[in-house]
């Protein structure tokens, strides 16, 4: 029998997903599941874009450029120059969601055994990208007593060899939420500048800052216009994750044109993916203002909720739709499984993301969970009791404190 690769034994699984077959067992079970795992907003797409998909008089769903229909990219190019990022159409390629774009600037700008310096806790798919483009991510660790800021310009410094060829920053951040002001951009500049370094800043969650909090995006920081990368997606914005269309953008013309040849030769885009998210342009302001006004108070039933739990850390995210929390367990990858396997309360349990699968290397992550505050205020609600109630009994266990034991 043929052997695996050695790149498809190292992928590693989804710690989103991995959970997924007890979470049906317990549906099956009759328990509902709060499902806090996922980044899967029940928000509703705005519209203009259903209505764009639903009136559309196509005979023939053809291919569109390698690069994706013009129309849409000149809209998204006007969206961004709203935002204070001065880019045009063609700097823009639209690709299969934001993860296409990663891949597309990681095989554009790396070669096998480059590093790459990632703030963690990360999006756990960093390391399946950097895995299958052959890089080596190098973590720089964040902490959840400072609520995940980014570490001062010397840490970066130590862990910078020959080899380093770019920083990866997720901006408002997935998995922690943490938002990075002006100050810490331009730290990030000065660092990109003096070692002629890639800068690629994935900014999906853009729209989604609170309490005052204001995005800026690295294309506007001076200086370093041809060593950034800007990744986007309509997913999260528009609450579009099934439409996968994303964008890898760039002022660097030649990096433009050799991502080009990886978008020719996956062919094109979407079609019915680009026609809603060139309608969504035209959601009104009034979508985001409501959007965002729901996610602010579903944060502060989540967060403030879980920090009334004893022995409960989690620090209030300034973005994105997401927190990491810490919690008085010794494993959470074992106990997020007897969540779904053993627990319920009042026919409800929770999923969530161990968040192991946030660092590169697992241990930091062993008490910590990732949740996203996706679901309605009602659903949040009864997760934090049912979190309450279940480190209550698990912690009164025998049988689970030994099976952690064991795990470690």
């Amino acid at each position: 029998m043929p052997s695996i690769s050695q790149k498809g034994q190292t992928m590693p699984a989804s710690p989103i997903r991995k959970l997924v077959p007890f979470a049906e067992a317990a549906k099956k079970r009759g328990v509902e599941v709060l499902h806090l795992n996922i980044g899967q907003p029940d928000i509703h797409s705005p519209e203009v874009a259903l209505e764009a998909i639903r009136s559309n008089q196509l005979n023939v769903v053809e291919y569109s450029h390698s690069a994706g229909f013009e129309s849409y990219r000149k809209g998204l190019a006007a969206y961004y120059q709203a935002h204070r990022i001065p880019v045009s159409h063609e700097d823009i390629i639209i690709t299969t969601g934001g993860s296409e774009a990663l891949l597309f600037g990681m095989m554009a700008c790396f070669n096998p055994g480059d590093e790459l310096i990632i703030p963690e806790p990360f999006y756990a798919n960093y390391n399946a990208f950097a895995i299958q483009a052959g890089i080596t991510v190098v973590p720089l660790r964040s902490t959840i007593h400072d609520g995940f800021a980014l570490p001062p310009a010397t840490e970066f410094e130590k862990l910078i060899t020959p080899r380093t060829k770019g920083i990866l920053i997720c901006n408002p951040g997935n998995p922690t939420g943490a938002l990075y002001g002006r100050q810490e951009l331009e730290t990030l500049r000065d660092i990109v500048k003096k070692h002629d370094l890639f800068l690629f800043s994935d900014e999906v969650y853009r729209e989604f800052c609170y309490d005052g909090a204001q995005h800026i995006s690295a294309m506007e920081l001076p200086g370093i216009e041809q060593n950034v990368v800007l990744v986007d997606s309509v997913s999260k914005r528009y609450s579009m994750c099934g439409a996968r269309i994303g964008a890898f953008i760039t002022r660097n013309k030649e990096l433009l044109a050799t991502a080009m040849k990886f978008a020719q030769a996956r062919l094109s885009p979407p079609t019915y993916g680009q026609i809603a998210s060139e309608a969504a342009l035209h959601a009104p302001k009034s979508y985001f203002e409501e959007v965002n006004l729901e996610y602010r108070e579903r944060r502060n039933i989540l967060v403030d909720g879980l920090n009334t739990i004893p022995g409960v850390v989690c620090p209030k995210p300034k973005g994105a739709f997401y927190c990491v929390a810490e919690l008085p367990i010794d494993d959470a990858d074992v106990f997020c499984q007897w969540l779904l396997e053993k627990f319920e309360h009042q026919g409800h349990t929770v999923m969530m993301a161990p968040a192991t699968g946030f660092y590169a290397q697992p241990g930091p992550g062993k008490k910590q969970v990732r949740l996203a505050y996706v679901l309605e205020k009602a659903k949040l609600q009864m997760a934090v009791e049912c979190l309450r109630v279940a480190l209550d009994t698990y912690a009164r266990t025998p049988a689970m404190a030994g099976q952690e034991a064991a795990s470690r």
